[in-house]
């Protein structure tokens, strides 16, 4: 089959167009023909080296990639009896693991991390969701804001960040937002109650519209300390890159390590029900043929994207 992958860590043109066995499927996993792998940040920090830690023994090629859309086309010994040969299936990947990451033809998972795609959505669309948005859920749920509560989010118009402002609202949560002057309009319409304008001095606008503070931020732009004071004494941060603080005031700092909900088949397939109704929006910024890997991954680091970048492996 063919992947996309490196054999050593540097910069996007590493990336190459790879010639691999094709995987099987073993007990308790589903093998899926990939259509689409959205392209993540975590991606270009395995091009780059910075996931090499969790991969000790490991030795290249490695595959990027931990969103993959597609249809099962095999299913191993003990595979959950849910999922069918045929099926159009949605997955998170995890690249660290022995078959690689969602970046190739064909890839390997666990059952548990396979659920139904979102109906109507097509491929580049439903490839776009899950990885993402399990980070927002992950997030606010490590916050546990009441529901009535408040909740700031930054880098509202990323695509963490978005889906993180409409899975707080679906919560009841009241949502502080910021966002650059020409994403207000984007940002509002994913439901954010308040748009307050983004950079270094986004804590003091916050505190404007809630002078006790909020009850818990999603640092979607990881700002760190900068979000720290729009927060109140006794609140919650979840940081999505690893930051653990401190914070002061006994506010609790959670990294959100999406790794850890990889397998929660239930919680994967509630976003895909909530992408069919409508309350979490798909995004593609731009669809590219598999072999411009290189190109995905520059435009990711150039920055200003409003969805995310798709690897067609059709």
């Amino acid at each position: 089959m063919k992947a996309i992958g490196v054999h050593e860590f540097g910069g996007p043109d590493v990336l190459r167009v790879l010639d691999l066995p094709e995987p099987q499927a073993g007990p308790g996993e589903v093998r899926i023909r990939v259509h689409a792998a959205a392209v993540n940040p975590t991606d270009v920090l395995l091009r780059t080296g910075g996931h090499a830690v969790r991969m000790p023994g490991r030795r290249p090629p490695f595959v990027p990639g931990m969103d993959a859309a597609g249809v099962i086309d095999q299913l191993g010994p003990g595979a959950d009896g849910r999922l069918a040969i045929g099926q159009r299936v949605v997955a998170m990947v995890l690249f660290t693991g022995p078959h690689g990451g969602a970046y190739a033809e064909q890839v390997v998972v666990p059952a548990a991390s396979v659920v139904p795609a979102p109906e109507g959505a097509d491929f580049p669309e439903a490839s776009t969701l899950l990885m993402n948005a399990m980070t927002a859920r992950l997030a606010l749920d490590v916050l546990s804001v009441p529901r009535h509560g408040t909740v700031a989010v930054t880098g509202a118009a990323g695509a963490v960040g978005g889906y993180a402002v409409e899975l707080a609202k679906a919560d009841g949560l009241t949502v502080i937002a910021d966002a650059a002057g020409r994403d207000v309009e984007l940002v509002r319409g994913f439901g954010a109650d308040h748009v307050v304008e983004r950079g270094a001095d986004v804590a003091e606008r916050i505190r404007a519209l809630v002078p006790e503070g909020v009850a818990g931020a999603v640092d979607g732009s990881m700002q760190t300390a900068e979000i720290v004071p729009a927060i109140g004494d006794g609140g919650a941060l979840a940081e999505l890159r690893g930051w653990t603080g401190p914070a002061g005031r006994d506010i609790r700092v959670h990294p959100a390590m999406v790794a850890d909900r990889i397998d929660d088949t239930v919680g994967l397939d509630a976003l895909c029900r909530q992408a069919e109704k409508g309350v979490l929006t798909l995004r593609v910024a731009e669809v590219l043929p598999a072999a411009e890997a290189a190109r995905a991954h520059r435009l990711l680091e150039g920055g200003g994207l409003r969805g995310r970048v798709v690897l067609d492996f059709s």
